[in-house]
């Protein structure tokens, strides 16, 4: 049988970041990545992949300002990577002007201003703006798989490999495979994204209380202007995210369709979608409310105090949950690895000091 140091259940932008994270904490250790599908290939490719700097908590602002330089030191060291820098600009009623300042890190530099790009409505006396830097956009799909892509060989993975059972053995747990493998790790981090329900781990993570939500995101087609920048409605939870290299814009906004299952959703998207975002954009952007016909439609795990979740599911800290990223997965991705890391801190200080399995 198989025995490798760190299973990591989850081929997403998650579960490959932390990945990455143990192979630099622990150079000589074997890691065991596992996808069902192919890497990248869920709530990854799905997502609008929009980085911008801020956080309704202490915790996820400190997040969000160590996933920013995370991800500026990726795009220094291989400027071809996915990432694209993109201007900010925050809309909201006068009424939440100490809520959106307060929500926003210091490296965001907000600047009120007094007008809006033309294509907007005009601010009014119940609105106010702001524009800002750090925000980002990546290829969430593309960029998962160039990390997996520098991990191989030393790290292995598993595609198109669902993992049926995960069982408590004296040395870790043992995982088997629906291909009939069964592997032994020493510890294990469950990075499954939507798919909490999967038999294997469902009751192991019922008690965290997270629940899997609607994520609707549609296409505009109309081509941003070269200045355009990611317009934040923060009111609505909504953003325009213009994606220059498609001459389009996407719209996300906040569906409250709840408890789906991932393996259900057939990722178009409905007429009840439709007019949910219609509704906001006539209210927000009208001209462009028109040009939205199509779209893209998943799901992500949701915490209940709308932070991400990383847990370790053992006494001995084995078996660590790592998501329920309320939709920043790709946002958070990497303060969500360096905090499953330094939970499994033990089994990396152990690895290190005898060289990993043999």
């Amino acid at each position: 049988m198989t025995q490798v140091d760190f299973a990591v259940v989850g081929g997403g932008i998650i579960g490959c970041t932390i990945a990455r994270e143990l192979a630099l904490r622990a150079p000589h250790a074997s890691v065991l990545v596992l996808e069902q599908d192919a890497v990248g290939s869920g709530a990854s490719r799905r997502s609008a992949g929009l980085h911008f700097p801020r956080g309704a908590t202490e915790r996820v602002r400190r997040m969000a300002g160590y996933s920013q330089a995370y991800y500026r030191a990726l795009l220094d060291a291989d400027p071809a990577l996915p990432i694209h820098p993109v201007p900010l600009l925050v809309v909201s009623d006068r009424a939440a002007v100490d809520q959106v300042e307060a929500a926003y890190l210091d490296e965001a530099g907000l600047s009120r201003v007094d007008a809006l790009p033309d294509w907007l409505p005009p601010l009014s006396d119940e609105t106010a703006a702001w524009t800002g830097e750090g925000c980002q956009y990546a290829d969430v799909g593309a960029l998962t798989r160039a990390l997996a892509r520098s991990l191989r060989p030393r790290t292995s993975f598993r595609e198109g490999v669902f993992v049926a059972s995960l069982d408590r053995v004296a040395s870790g747990y043992e995982l088997g495979f629906s291909t009939g493998e069964r592997v032994t790790a020493g510890s294990v981090v469950l990075a499954p994204g939507p798919w909490l329900a999967a038999p294997a781990w469902r009751e192991r993570l019922t008690p965290l209380g997270a629940r899997v939500k609607k994520v609707v995101a549609l296409h505009i087609e109309v081509p941003p202007a070269a200045e355009d920048g990611v317009v934040v409605f923060h009111d609505e939870d909504a953003f325009l995210l213009p994606l220059h290299e498609q001459r389009r814009w996407l719209f996300s906004y906040t569906s409250q369709v709840w408890d789906v299952d991932p393996d259900r959703l057939t990722g178009s998207v409905c007429a009840a979608d439709l007019a949910d975002a219609r509704e906001v954009l006539f209210a927000r952007a009208p001209r462009l409310a028109g040009s939205a016909r199509s779209g893209r439609v998943f799901c992500d795990a949701y915490s209940a105090n709308r932070e991400p979740l990383v847990r370790a599911l053992d006494e001995e800290g084995r078996l660590v949950f790592a998501g329920a990223a309320n939709g920043s997965g790709y946002r958070l991705a990497p303060a969500i690895a360096a905090e499953a890391a330094h939970l499994l801190r033990r089994a990396v200080e152990n690895v290190s000091d005898q060289g990993g399995q043999q």
